[in-house]
Parts: structure tokens; sequence; C-alpha cells
């Protein structure tokens, strides 16, 4: 395969790494919303609870660094044709759902550590503890929440959307598409 039929090397691995770490957090956030607090420690016990906790925010966190990081290499770096190229449709579709991806994606944890904060509750990166973005004001923070909970489930819709597109390219067009974002040339 030529270079310029696919992404840097660095872009196609932080793609990767920012699938495994929303799937998760996904999971994790799910998990959380159905149960809550009080369920959480009745299913799971406090600890248990307490790590999934600490692990959706850690997560929360990983993918508002790792977006970051994708948002620099694609600017800095070209971006490979589409070979063929789509056609308007599917560039219209595809062009939208990247960039909502991409806006969901940066502001989702932006809400969550905001929401986790102004509800006086630890913002935890790992073992550490992050300033919170404002003060504590609990009724700020459940409308946070209610929109972190909302983007979330807008979130599932754009990354259904997004495999669906992508299983069209490679089972159904059987174009290119899928090597542009490979990890194996």
């Amino acid at each position: 395969m030529h270079e310029l039929d696919h992404y840097i090397y660095p872009h196609r691995v932080l793609h990767w790494l920012v699938a495994v770490a929303v799937l998760l957090s996904l999971l994790s956030g799910l998990t959380l919303g159905f149960l809550g607090y009080e369920r959480a420690v009745d299913w799971l016990g406090n600890a248990l609870t307490n790590v999934l906790y600490t692990s959706h925010k850690t997560l929360g966190v990983t993918i508002l660094l790792l977006m970051t990081l994708r948002i620099i290499t694609r600017l800095a770096f070209v971006v490979p044709d589409h070979e063929p190229p789509l056609n308007a449709f599917e560039r219209i579709i595809s062009t939208s759902v990247h960039h909502l991806l991409y806006a969901g994606l940066v502001v989702m944890p932006l809400i969550g550590w905001t929401a986790t904060a102004t509800g006086g509750f630890p913002v935890e990166f790992f073992q550490w503890h992050l300033p919170g973005l404002l003060g504590k004001n609990e009724a700020l923070s459940q409308t946070l929440f209610v929109w972190h909970e909302r983007l979330g489930w807008a979130l599932v819709v754009l990354i259904t959307l997004h495999i669906a597109g992508a299983l069209f390219h490679w089972r159904i067009k059987r174009d290119n598409v899928m090597k542009r974002m490979s990890l194996f040339d």
C-alpha cells in the first residue's frame, strides 16, 4: 500500500486507543448510570464501585488527552484521499459523523469533569486528584450529569454510524476505506 493511501501511523494508533478507551468508558458509564451509586454498592460492593467510578473518570481524562493528540495529528499531517473517491452523499455523511465524533469526544469528558467537580466529587486520573473546573454547585452538577448522559447516548449513535459505515466500505463496497486506518500495512 502506498504511504499516501492511509493516515500516518501515530494517528492510526491514536484512533484505536481512543476506540478502546471509549468502549470501556461507555461500558463503565452505562453500568453506573443504570445501577446508580447505591445499587452499584449493593451489587458490586463499595471497593469495586469506587474502582468503577475512578476508572470511568480516568478513562474520560485519557480520552480528552488522546483526542487532543488526534486533533494535533489530524491538523499537522495530510489526510489521505479516498481511493476510489467517495460520492457526495458518502462524503457529507462521513465528514459530519467524524466532526461530531471529534466534538463529542472532547466535550463529553469536559462536561463529566465539570459535573463531577460541581457535585463536590473528586476528579480522579488514576490515583491523582485533578482540580475542578468550577466550584461546588449541586444544581449545575445535576444538569451537567443529565447532559453528560445525553451526550453519551448521542455518541453511541455516532459510533454505531461510524462502525456501520466502516463495515459497509469493507464488506459491501470492498474499497480501500478500511485500509486508511488499519494498524497493519
